[in-house]
């Protein structure tokens, strides 16, 4: 009777913890979500803005993650950031540190709703109630964003009320106490615990609360003051865990955002080792800092205030090294032959009041886009002719690198349009919004290419030496008319721009030429149907890249002006 009494309490532990977990995972992702739908573009535009000073970047990157609940979520996003050229390794690393105290704020939370004179989740029911109503009855966006951040705030709560009752039977049991409480005795051990549950839990939230929930329960004992030196090694591990999501974010990213990834790393890896050797100093420190007597109610604050504290002193050792930190991450993580040479997008918004200099300098960086939109389709062709799928993984990055320069420069024109401009650059603003727009769609365009080779690779197909020759003579012509393109634009160059639209015409009589070969190959049975199907893609793709940038020729032949929304045909010649 008594082990049938106790497999069911095992099991209804199991059960609770593990579905308490879940709700309190995804209420934190529910809430966080909305947060940043509230926020919106908002939260990037703080988090560019504050890189100039070190101090700036680090409490903007710690409120930025105290509000919307997830270190992760900021890191990743200045992990992209750096990836897309628009922040540097050195203006990062502050941000990335303010992200490690910003985490803290979840187990102040967590700690909150165990006192007795704010029982939070007492509101979790009635939240989840509005939120939901908010959610699926409002008509405005922000209303249903809102919904979601309540209730997703519920369901958290409800989560941390399931593990609660789940850990309860803990304190009754003497041999998982004793297990627990032998763990300050082996410190170490206790870090490599709270590295592995935070790894596979993939949220330092979730497992802060989790020890926060069994130490409120007394599965620590109830030698509260002891508790902390079991506590504090778990935390510390924790933190180390918790780097695991930036690491994942980085892997197919470029040099700088794989090195702020590992910033984020050594950050936590170098302050757990400062503070291992120095356990019981900080258990001493917070019983000074925090002015309450350490008990079942207050067990989680002090916990909090252990996690916040040990983040604070990190902080104020590494941030004035972060020049030290870049160069062992910079010495850690070296350069491979297949990273993209990415430099920030160069928009001065101080120059927005002298439209010309502002002009030119967006021509400057739309010249680069057309670089880098070139860079894209060679790579997309070479990955499809030699089978190699890293380099149409690289193709997917470069063109989220032109997806950065579309909104970056569209922005920057949309700025400049508000000021008062003269009739020549009110009329030139518009034709370089419509180039910047066909670039993004040659980006497209090698995307394109990139997942026709994927079929190619996937379904083990080769190209004729007839077939390779003709993709070859497109790549070339099309290759000559990115180089017209971008010095037309560069040096405003109307002879230029017509000899590409030579190249269109030739790419034109290609597309033609190509297909009808190619369909009296698969007739002679030289090429499989399937074959055929990617041959003919590709070259549609490749006349379509063409059509874009011969928009771009008759801009600049047209002065960048014209009187509707189309540029007016132009023949080679004039």
């Amino acid at each position: 009777m008594l082990l049938i009494n106790g497999g069911e309490m095992v099991r209804e532990m199991i059960f609770g913890t593990v579905g308490g977990l879940g709700l309190f995972l995804y209420g934190m992702t529910q809430m966080s979500d909305g947060l940043k739908k509230v926020a919106g573009q908002r939260l990037k535009n703080i988090l560019k803005s504050m890189t100039r000073k070190r101090l700036i970047g680090f409490l903007v990157g710690a409120g930025v993650t105290a509000l919307i609940q997830s270190s992760s979520a900021t890191t990743v996003m200045v992990i992209g950031f750096i990836n897309a050229g628009l922040l540097t390794l050195k203006q990062a690393i502050p941000v990335i540190i303010g992200t490690n105290v910003g985490t803290t704020a979840t187990a102040w939370l967590v700690s909150i709703s165990g006192l007795e004179a704010f029982k939070i989740t007492a509101y979790a029911l009635p939240a989840v109630a509005i939120g939901f109503g908010l959610e699926v009855f409002g008509r405005r966006q922000a209303v249903k964003d809102t919904g979601q951040i309540l209730l997703g705030f519920g369901i958290l709560f409800i989560g941390i009320g399931f593990m609660k009752d789940a850990f309860s039977p803990l304190k009754e049991s003497q041999k998982v106490q004793e297990v627990l409480i032998w763990f300050a005795d082996y410190p170490l051990l206790a870090v490599l615990a709270g590295t592995a549950i935070t790894m596979m839990l993939q949220s330092s939230s979730a497992s802060i609360a989790m020890v926060q929930v069994l130490a409120a329960t007394g599965a620590f004992g109830n030698d509260w003051p002891r508790v902390l030196l079991v506590v504090i090694p778990f935390i510390l591990g924790d933190n180390i865990g918790t780097t695991i999501t930036a690491q994942l974010a980085s892997l197919r990213t470029n040099l700088h955002a794989r090195r702020a990834a590992w910033s984020h790393t050594m950050f936590n890896v170098l302050g757990a080792c400062i503070w291992f050797w120095l356990i019981g100093w900080l258990a001493k420190l917070v019983h000074i800092i925090a002015p309450w007597e350490f008990g079942p109610t207050t067990i989680a604050a002090s916990i909090a205030v252990s996690h916040t504290t040990i983040k604070l002193l990190d902080s104020a050792i590494f941030l004035p090294m972060t020049g030290v930190l870049e160069r062992i991450v910079t010495f850690m993580v070296r350069e491979r032959p297949t990273d993209i040479k990415v430099r920030p997008v160069v928009l001065d918004e101080r120059l927005l009041d002298t439209p010309v200099i502002a002009v030119e300098q967006a021509k400057r960086e739309i010249v680069r886009m057309v670089k880098t939109a070139k860079g894209a389709v060679n790579q997309a062709a070479e990955g499809l002719i030699e089978d190699d799928r890293q380099k149409l993984s690289l193709t997917r990055q470069t063109e989220d690198l032109i997806d950065e320069y579309q909104y970056e420069i569209t922005s920057y024109i949309a700025a400049l349009s508000r000021k008062e401009l003269s009739d020549e650059l009110s009329v030139e603003l518009p034709v370089l919004l419509h180039t910047v727009n066909d670039l993004e769609r040659v980006g497209d365009h090698a995307v394109n290419i990139a997942e026709i080779a994927e079929r190619k690779i996937g379904q083990k197909l080769s190209f004729s030496d007839p077939a390779q020759d003709e993709v070859a003579q497109l790549i070339k012509e099309v290759n000559q008319m990115f180089d017209y393109i971008s010095t037309a634009l560069e040096k405003n160059d109307i002879e230029v721009a017509k000899s590409a639209l030579v190249n269109e015409n030739n790419l034109n009589r290609m597309q033609m030429d190509f297909r009808r070969s190619h369909v009296q190959r698969m007739t002679s049975g030289i090429c499989a149907p399937e074959t055929g199907l990617i041959f003919i893609d590709l070259v549609d793709n490749v006349e379509k890249i063409g059509d874009h940038l011969t928009n771009i020729a008759q801009a600049v032949i047209g002065g960048l002006q014209w009187d509707g929304i189309e540029a007016k045909k132009i023949s080679p010649n004039g």
